[in-house]
């Protein structure tokens, strides 16, 4: 090597420990403003290959004005005409982008949204439109599913009262043992069918993992059935589209691939006219949608048997008609952030919509056990759902049982709202037409609710549609129970609390409170006013004989306002305020305070949960 080689060979082997020593500037881009509209279990999913997500749409519906509605009918055709015109109307543009596009898509009305199957540049290219809002995770939700009770490893105990070998005797002396279920009599069912009211009339729906339309506890009963012919249309649906199971896709007849919802079915409508009262309303008729494919389901088949059930359609689908909904909705599955659904609120429009068009919708609180917040998953964490925990048969909350209050949200929102039988719980099963089964879980607790929903409705056939009356009057009359496993801001005191919310229901009390004669309570005596020492006052009063409630006024000049309402009346005789319920912002120029006794009045109709009292004014001062 020449001496001019050798020193630029030096040369460049300085410079290029010089360079090594320097530090590194890496240049980092800022993130693409359309990944904060993405769930980013859709993004790692996308990364992947191909996906499937729900595109929430940023203009949504308002169904609010269905409230001021004065029937279920006229609440579900409104919901139904604005839902279904809205959607159509703003999804077009991007309809024909899809279209473009060449990715499989479908479209929902039920909250407004699209559900798309693409790769990153489609979810991409979407979740940077101005129309879009959202896009969220549509994975596969494993069913929380119930527990069997087993004799032994893995094999279910399922009893038949047509086992073979049972003699006339036998099957007499068993009667009073399995012909009533213990969870049916435990809230006090057959003493309402005493009483000439057991659900005729009312509808009930339920989503879960299918049906066995034909089991002897369920057929007569199935609103499909006439006694002679079958018809599937208006009363069946099956979201499930892809997969492989022993239903198939897109069954045009009733089927369960798991026997979960057989199970679920059973406990709010079934009987077999003989030794098998399983149902909590067996006048009642049912219709079904299946949401899951052997336990698995998603946020969009969910979502399509809500739709589905706001307007039930012919098994093809055509022809919707909100007159055929159901008057309440079973729901007994839960869709955990573990299986993808990071979004607490992605079913929340759907959820909020259903409701609207007058439908109750049951909710199982979840089995995840004794933590606190524990119901955390859609659709048991929502206001609009009412959840339900799971009681054994001595009234103590079930080892598995979820607990609020609500976090996941951030709401801190106390749940469930009541607590039934869901410990061992017998009812129909799908493994043959005479099957029965032994299971625990929230999931078994949600049906009985249901089926009362079904009762309180033949009773009083105005509480049709009116959700939050039905919901207030469940929790009011529930046998109310405490605990000291206290979660929240509970004490060993609370009613409700986020152990068994506002209690065990008790089917006999809520009848009673349906049926009540619009007569004034008792009146307050005594009502007594005390200024606090901080903002705010302390309300005592003499209890009224026959008081419900309570309900709190103030007079701010020239008029009168609501204030708290105290639901708990053997609790509430003195309240302080401003509240939690009614936090008003200063008290000083206040003239005067009044107290009105309430009592249940669910006779006439009522659009909200003040119009379902009966108020006698009572104090003021």
């Amino acid at each position: 090597m020449s001496r001019i080689a050798s020193s630029i060979a030096i040369l460049a082997i300085a410079v290029a420990v010089v360079a090594s020593a320097a530090p590194l500037t890496v240049r980092s881009d800022p993130p693409e403003p359309w990944r904060a509209k993405v769930d980013p279990w859709v993004l790692n999913a996308a990364a992947a290959g191909e996906t499937e997500f729900l595109v929430f749409l940023a203009d949504q519906a308002d169904v609010s004005a269905a409230a001021a509605l004065g029937s279920k009918r006229e609440k579900g055709e409104y919901v139904y005409r604005t839902l279904s015109e809205h959607a159509a109307r703003t999804q077009a543009p991007l309809r024909r982008t899809l279209d473009r596009m060449g990715v499989a898509w479908q479209p929902f009305w039920v909250a407004n949204m699209i559900w798309v199957r693409g790769d990153a540049a489609a979810l991409a290219a979407l979740a940077a439109r101005a129309d879009v809002a959202h896009l969220y995770a549509n994975p596969h939700v494993r069913l929380d599913a119930a527990i069997a009770e087993a004799p032994g490893a893995g094999v279910l105990r399922l009893r038949s009262a047509r086992t073979s070998g049972r003699n006339a005797a036998q099957d007499a002396s068993i009667l009073s043992l399995e012909a009533i279920e213990w969870g049916v009599s435990k809230i006090g069912a057959p003493a309402v069918w005493g009483a000439g009211i057991n659900g005729a009339g009312v509808v009930v729906g339920g989503q879960d993992t299918g049906y066995r339309w034909t089991h002897e506890a369920l057929k007569a009963h199935y609103r499909g059935w006439d006694g002679t012919t079958a018809a599937h249309d208006y009363n069946w649906h099956d979201a499930i589209h892809e997969g492989t199971s022993d239903c198939g896709v897109d069954s045009l007849v009733p089927c369960d691939d798991s026997g979960h919802g057989t199970h679920t079915m059973g406990t709010m409508v079934g009987d077999d006219g003989g030794t098998n009262q399983v149902g909590v309303a067996p006048g009642a008729t049912w219709i079904g949608c299946r949401n899951m494919l052997e336990g698995d389901g998603t946020p969009a088949t969910y979502a399509e048997c809500y739709e589905w059930f706001i307007a039930p359609a012919r098994v093809d689908g055509s022809d919707p008609d909100p007159g055929r909904a159901p008057d309440v909705i079973n729901n007994s599955w839960g869709c955990p952030a573990s299986e993808g659904c990071t979004d607490p609120t992605v079913l929340l429009a759907v959820v909020e919509n259903v409701r609207a068009a007058g439908i109750v919708t049951v909710h199982s609180a979840g089995n995840a056990g004794a933590a606190c917040s524990s119901i955390n998953t859609p659709a048991a964490i929502y206001d609009a759902s009412f959840t339900v925990g799971a009681t054994n048969s001595t009234d103590a909350i079930a080892y598995f049982s979820s607990r609020g209050p609500v976090t996941v949200d951030g709401s801190g929102r106390m749940k469930p709202d009541v607590s039934a039988p869901g410990d061992g719980v017998r009812s129909s099963y799908a493994s043959n037409d005479t099957s029965y089964a032994n299971m625990s879980g929230t999931s078994m607790a949600g049906p009985h609710v249901a089926g009362l929903v079904a009762l309180l409705i033949d009773a009083n056939p105005r509480l049709r549609g009116e959700v939050d009356v039905i919901e207030d009057l469940i929790g009011q009359s529930a046998l109310h129970l405490t605990t000291t496993l206290v979660c929240g801001g509970d004490t060993a005191s609370s009613v409700p609390n986020n152990v068994f919310g506002w209690g065990r229901v008790d089917a006999w009390a809520a009848y009673e409170a349906a049926i009540a004669p619009c007569a004034a309570p008792a009146t307050v005596g005594d009502l007594a006013i005390a200024p606090l020492a901080t903002q705010g006052v302390q309300l005592a009063w003499t209890p009224a004989d026959g008081a419900s409630a309570y309900h709190l006024w103030w007079d701010d000049a020239p008029y009168f306002e609501p204030g708290a309402d105290c639901f708990a009346a053997a609790n509430c005789r003195a309240v302080t305020v401003p509240t939690a319920d009614a936090p008003w912002p200063t008290v000083a120029g206040l003239t005067a305070w009044v107290v009105q006794a309430a009592k249940w009045c669910a006779v006439a109709p009522a659009s909200n949960r003040v119009a379902a009292f009966r108020y006698d004014l009572v104090a003021g001062g």
